[in-house]
C-alpha cells in the first residue's frame, strides 16, 4: 500500500488541470477536463491520505469516523477551518448549497476539520457553540493539535480537500471564492466514481447536537447598543436572525425579524435578517449590520419599516467603494456606529467591514472624510484599510492594514477625536484619527504587521498587553476610558488611552456563566458586544455563548441580568386587541379578571422566558394604586387571575373608565428550537356605582394564540 501523501504531491498534478480549466469556454468542456483528470489519477499511484487519529473529539456524529471504515465508498470533502476566521465563514453558504444538492446517500460526506488558530478555539465546548452558531449540520472533528493539518501540509484557512472513495486525494481548493470550481469538482467526482460502482449508499452516523438543545430567548447575541436619551437598548439576537429593542430594565419593546433567516424589507412584522451583528440606535432609528446578507439596514420604529441603505445582498469584493449604498457591494459588515465627518453631527455611519479587513463610511447626509473628497448622502466608501489582512499601522489610512475588524467605538471629543477598532484577528485595539485618518496601535498584538498570532491574556501597557480575538469596544467619555470585550479570554477589560494601560475589569479567564457581587469571580463566554450607559456607570455586555445580555454596575462591582421597576412593555402592532362588554362594579370592590390562554397545538410555554402580564388604566390611573401592576406568567394549565381593588371614591373623568389587561407570552415548538413571542390586550370598560356591592366580582376572559 502506498504511504500517505500530502497536498505538496497533489499541487503540481492539479495545477495543470486548473490551468486548462481557465481556458475552457463551456461547462461541458470543463466537465470533460475534470473527468479526464480523474482517469489520469486512477492510472497513476493512488494518492492515499492519512486517516483521522484515534481519540479525536467529534461533533454532530454518533461516534468517531474513519476514512477506512464509515467513510469508505464516499466522496469526502474535508473543510479545514477555524471558527474565528471570516474567510471560513464565507464558504459555509457554499457548503450548505452543496449539501442541499448531494446527500450522504448520493455518496457525499462533508467533514469539518477544525484546526484552531487561537488557544480558546481548541476547547471542544467552544467549537460546539460555533457549530451551533453557524448552523453547521455535518460532522466536525476537533483537530486540536493540527495533526491532520500538518500531515496534509495545509497552509491556510480555509482549505478544502476532496477525497475519493478509497481515501485517495483528488482536489484541493485554498481560500474562499471557489464555489463554481467546488461544485464542478464534487459533481464530477460523484459522477465518475458512481459510474464505476465505487460509491456506497450507506448512512453515516450523524447526530446533530442542536436537536438536543432546549430553546432560548436569545441565541448567540452579537452586539448591543444603547440610546441613553431614551434608555433603550438594541440587541442583535444573531442566532434568531432578529433585532430586539428593549428598555434598559429589560422589558421587550419591539421584535423585528426572526426566527428564521431571510432578506426582506418592509413592515416590521414582515422584515427579515440573516445573522445580524452590529447595531446602533438613536431616537427611533436603529442601524443594523446585516452580516450574512452583506447589507446595512435601517429600522424606523416610528414608521414601522425596515429599509436597505447599502449592499446588494451578495458578498462583494470591491475594496474601494464610492457608489450609492444600494448599488455598492459590501462584505460581512460586523459592526456599525454613528459619527461625524466634517461639521455635520451624526452624518456618517462607520462600518467595520470584516470581510475585506477595512473600515468604511456610509454617508447619511452630505459630507466629506478627513482631507478627502466630498460625498453625497447615500455614498458608501472605504475610509481605511488596504484590504490586505495585516496588523499594519500607517499615517495614510489606505495603506494601513486590518485583520477582520469587528468592533467600533467613537470618541469624537478632543483630544481623542478617533474611532477605536477591535481588530479581532490581530488581537489588537487600534485608533483611527478623525482628522487625518492615521491608524495607530493602542494595545495588544505586536509591531510586525504580518504577525497575527501575537495573542494572550496579559494586563500591561501598549504592545506589552495581550488580548485574544477581541470583538467589542465601548467608549465612556465621562471617564475617558475604553471598555473591551476580550472575547476569547472571556473577559471585560478597560483601557486608559492616555497611558495605554490595559487591565482586567471582570471575568476569570475561563468560560462560564456566573453572576454575582464580585467582578473578579464573574464568568462570561466569548462576549461579543459591549456598550456604556448611565454616564459611564453601567456596562451592557452581549455574553454571546451564554445567550444573555448582562449588566455590569461599575460602582457596586456587581454583574446581573437586566431588571427594574414594574413597567409595561409596548404592545407590538401584531398584538390581538379585544374590547370587552362593560361590567357593573361598585366602589371599594375587588375586580378579578380570570383569563384563560391557549397555545397552538404542538407548542409549550417557555418557562425560562419572561412571559408576563400588565394591568393598567391609561387616562384613569386613579383606578389603581399604582400606575402599572405587573406579574409573571408561569403556567397556562389554569386561568390567569389578576385582581384590582377599586378605589372607595369615584373620581370624575372625561371618559368611561377602563382597565387594560395585557399579556406577553413566549412559547416554543415541542420538536424544534423555534421560539415565539405573542401579545394580546383586553380592554374592560367599567360602570362604577357609588352604592356598595358584593366583595368581589369576576369577569371571564379567554384568548387562543
Amino acid at each position: 500500500m502506498a504511504s500517505p501523501c500530502s497536498l505538496s504531491v497533489l499541487f503540481p498534478i492539479q495545477s495543470q488541470l486548473d490551468y486548462t480549466l481557465d481556458d475552457a469556454t463551456t461547462q461541458q468542456e470543463k466537465v470533460d477536463l475534470v473527468l479526464q483528470y480523474l482517469k489520469t489519477l486512477d492510472h497513476g499511484e493512488d494518492l492515499k491520505i492519512p486517516d483521522f487519529q484515534e481519540g479525536l473529539e467529534w461533533l454532530n456524529t454518533e461516534g468517531p469516523l474513519s476514512l477506512n471504515k464509515e467513510l469508505a465508498g464516499k466522496v469526502v470533502l474535508l473543510d479545514f477551518f477555524t471558527y474565528c476566521c471570516i474567510n471560513c465563514m464565507h464558504i459555509l453558504p457554499d457548503l450548505h448549497q452543496l449539501e442541499k444538492k448531494h446527500s450522504v446517500a448520493d455518496g457525499l460526506v462533508v467533514v469539518g476539520v477544525h484546526s484552531a488558530k487561537f488557544s480558546n478555539e481548541k476547547v471542544l465546548d467552544n467549537i460546539r457553540r460555533a457549530v451551533l452558531r453557524y448552523n453547521i449540520c455535518h460532522p466536525v472533528v476537533n483537530d486540536s493539535e493540527a495533526q491532520l493539518w500538518h500531515d496534509l501540509e495545509v497552509s491556510c484557512w480555509p482549505t478544502l480537500v476532496i477525497v475519493g472513495p478509497r481515501g485517495n486525494l483528488l482536489f484541493s481548493l485554498v481560500g474562499e471564492g471557489h464555489r463554481d470550481r467546488l461544485m464542478l469538482y464534487t459533481d464530477s467526482a460523484l459522477h465518475y466514481y458512481g459510474e464505476q460502482g465505487l460509491l456506497k449508499t450507506h448512512t453515516v452516523g450523524i447526530k446533530l447536537y442542536r436537536d438536543s438543545l432546549p430553546p432560548s430567548i436569545l441565541s448567540f447575541p452579537g452586539k448591543v447598543a444603547i440610546d441613553n436619551s431614551k434608555k433603550r437598548l438594541a440587541i442583535a439576537d444573531t442566532g434568531h436572525h432578529r433585532i430586539l429593542v428593549v428598555s434598559s430594565a429589560g422589558h421587550l419593546l419591539h421584535v423585528i425579524g426572526g426566527p428564521e433567516s431571510g432578506r426582506q424589507d418592509g413592515d416590521l412584522s414582515e422584515a427579515s435578517f440573516n445573522s445580524p451583528q452590529g447595531v446602533a440606535i438613536k431616537g427611533d432609528t436603529v442601524y443594523v449590520a446585516d452580516t450574512e446578507n452583506h447589507l446595512i439596514r435601517k429600522i424606523d420604529l416610528l414608521e414601522g419599516r425596515v429599509s436597505t441603505l447599502a449592499g446588494v445582498g451578495a458578498q462583494g469584493t470591491d475594496k474601494g467603494g464610492g457608489a450609492m449604498g444600494p448599488q455598492q457591494p459590501i462584505s460581512s459588515p460586523w459592526d456599525v456606529t454613528l459619527g461625524t465627518a466634517g461639521s455635520v453631527s451624526d452624518n456618517v455611519l462607520w462600518i467595520a467591514m470584516a470581510g475585506t479587513h477595512q473600515i468604511w463610511a456610509l454617508f447619511l447626509a452630505d459630507g466629506k472624510l478627513a482631507k478627502g473628497s466630498e460625498y453625497k448622502a447615500g455614498a458608501c466608501v472605504r475610509w481605511a484599510g488596504s484590504g490586505s489582512e495585516e496588523n499594519r499601522n500607517n499615517a495614510y489610512p489606505h495603506k494601513a492594514g486590518f485583520a477582520q475588524p469587528s468592533g467600533l467605538a467613537l470618541a469624537p471629543e478632543e483630544p481623542w477625536s478617533c474611532l477605536y477598532v477591535a481588530d479581532s484577528e490581530s488581537s489588537t485595539i487600534r485608533t483611527l484619527a478623525l482628522k487625518d485618518g492615521a491608524v495607530k496601535l493602542l494595545v495588544g498584538g505586536e509591531r510586525d504587521p504580518l504577525n497575527l498570532f501575537a495573542f494572550g491574556d496579559v494586563d500591561g501597557k501598549g504592545v506589552a498587553a495581550k488580548l485574544q480575538h477581541p470583538l467589542g469596544v465601548a467608549w465612556a467619555p465621562e471617564q475617558s476610558l475604553l471598555y473591551v470585550a476580550d472575547s476569547y479570554n472571556h473577559k471585560i477589560k478597560v483601557v486608559d488611552p492616555k497611558t495605554k494601560q490595559c487591565s482586567t475589569l471582570a471575568g476569570t479567564g475561563e468560560a462560564g456563566d456566573t453572576l454575582g457581587p464580585e467582578f473578579s469571580k464573574s464568568c462570561f463566554s466569548e462576549p461579543g458586544g459591549i456598550c456604556v450607559s448611565d454616564g459611564g456607570k453601567l456596562l451592557y455586555v452581549a455574553d454571546t455563548n451564554n445567550h444573555q445580555v448582562k449588566v455590569l454596575d461599575l460602582a457596586s462591582k456587581t454583574v446581573s441580568l437586566p431588571s427594574g421597576p414594574a413597567k409595561a412593555p409596548v404592545l407590538p402592532k401584531s398584538a390581538a386587541r379585544k374590547e370587552m362588554p362593560p361590567v357593573a362594579v361598585s366602589v371599594g370592590q375587588t375586580l378579578i379578571m380570570s383569563l384563560t390562554l391557549s397555545l397552538p397545538e404542538g407548542t409549550r410555554l417557555t418557562k425560562e422566558a419572561p412571559s408576563c402580564w400588565a394591568l393598567s388604566a391609561e387616562g384613569n390611573e386613579w383606578l389603581l394604586d399604582r400606575q402599572v401592576i405587573t406579574g409573571d406568567i408561569l403556567d397556562l394549565s389554569k386561568p390567569l387571575s389578576v385582581s384590582a381593588k377599586l378605589p372607595a371614591v369615584i373620581k370624575e373623568s372625561n371618559s368611561n373608565p377602563s382597565l387594560i389587561l395585557s399579556v406577553w407570552v413566549y412559547y416554543c415548538m415541542e420538536a424544534g428550537k423555534a421560539c415565539m413571542m405573542k401579545a394580546a390586550s383586553f380592554t374592560q370598560p367599567l360602570q362604577i356605582s357609588a352604592s356598595p356591592g358584593e366583595k368581589e366580582v369576576t369577569v371571564a376572559l379567554a384568548h387562543a394564540f
